[in-house]
């Protein structure tokens, strides 16, 4: 062997592992969802808008590995498990309880920020709000919380109603919670509901002839990631049933559906992504305490509710933060 071509080869296998160290000085963020990536991607684009913000540019000095569970709940363990086995920075588990579940069960060691609907202490993911303690922070939108605002916002719009349906994924954890919450919400109120449930795509079509049948007056969409990553397909099930729907995210409104009340999601995966910047940037989930909305958006399509023959009253009018017309 010539010496040049010694020189060469040992000066390339030298360099083999400071390209590697150099690959490995980029943090990686893992990115755990319950939805799909289509539906999902103007969320996805306020999360890595808050990467920017903080400094941080994909593909430049921070690398994230995303890992999606289709609306399959059950996929979220092993998907959780493998990003577990990437020697993460932070994981970030998204899309509501079952991923943030599934990462605290997969890691104590791995910081962990999640954004859910419901109450974090409840489901066992903190110990307080304030202090979260262990490995694990995050943010809760309250979405599963707020059933009963949504109930009575419906029943504005539709005053003469006696029975109002109530769609429930059964495979969603809270789920049990929220038909609890509604039912007594309406009762309260004066009024029957009845639970209709629907766990995949092909139980959309006989939920809502269950709805049709039962002659229902309205019906209720309940918080569920799995029923955001299908809102198309609910928001036009409601339409050619002609029943008057009220659903947790503008994003359903906007698309056509009669009536949205909850948080803009997009800021909440906006905030999710600073605090997993600041825990790349050394803090630890422990001292980050629990974001909660401060404020949610109403919002109503006049536009649905003309086809529907309603006449939204104004003081209805007068409290939305948004009108599409």
């Amino acid at each position: 062997m010539r010496r040049r071509d010694l020189v060469t080869l040992i000066g390339g296998a030298a360099a083999w592992p400071l390209a590697a160290r150099a690959q490995q000085s980029i943090p990686v963020v893992g990115f755990l969802n319950s939805q799909s990536a289509g539906p999902f991607s103007h969320m996805l684009a306020g999360f890595q808008r808050g990467l920017r913000e903080a400094g941080f540019l994909e593909g430049q000095n921070v690398a994230i590995e995303y890992r999606w569970a289709e609306g399959h709940y059950e996929r979220l363990p092993d998907l959780a498990n493998d990003l577990v086995r990437r020697q993460l920075a932070v994981l970030v588990a998204t899309g509501g309880e079952p991923a943030a579940l599934a990462a605290k069960v997969a890691t104590q060691a791995i910081p962990i920020v999640f954004l859910i609907g419901g109450d974090p202490v409840k489901e066992g993911l903190v110990a307080s709000m304030n202090r979260p303690g262990g490995n694990v922070t995050g943010l809760t939108l309250l979405t599963t919380e707020i059933e009963g605002k949504r109930l009575g916002l419906l029943q504005e719009l539709v005053p003469k109603a006696t029975l109002i349906a109530v769609l429930v994924n059964p495979n969603f954890p809270p789920a049990e919670n929220q038909q609890r919450d509604v039912l007594e919400a309406a009762s309260r109120a004066g009024l029957r509901s009845t639970v209709v449930l629907a766990g995949s795509e092909s139980e959309f079509e006989p939920a809502f002839a269950t709805v049709v049948e039962k002659r229902a007056d309205a019906l209720m969409v309940c918080a569920d990631p799995f029923f955001n990553s299908r809102r198309d397909q609910l928001v036009a099930l409601a339409a050619h049933h002609k029943v008057p729907t009220i659903y947790e995210l503008r994003e359903y409104a906007l698309g056509g559906g009669l009536m949205s009340y909850g948080v803009n999601i997009v800021e909440l995966y906006r905030q999710a992504a600073q605090y997993a910047a600041m825990i790349l940037k050394g803090a630890k989930p422990s001292d980050l305490p629990i974001v909660q909305p401060t404020k949610f958006d109403f919002v109503i399509n006049q536009k649905a509710a003309k086809v529907l023959g309603l006449d939204v009253p104004d003081r209805l009018l007068a409290l939305a933060d948004e009108v599409v017309e």
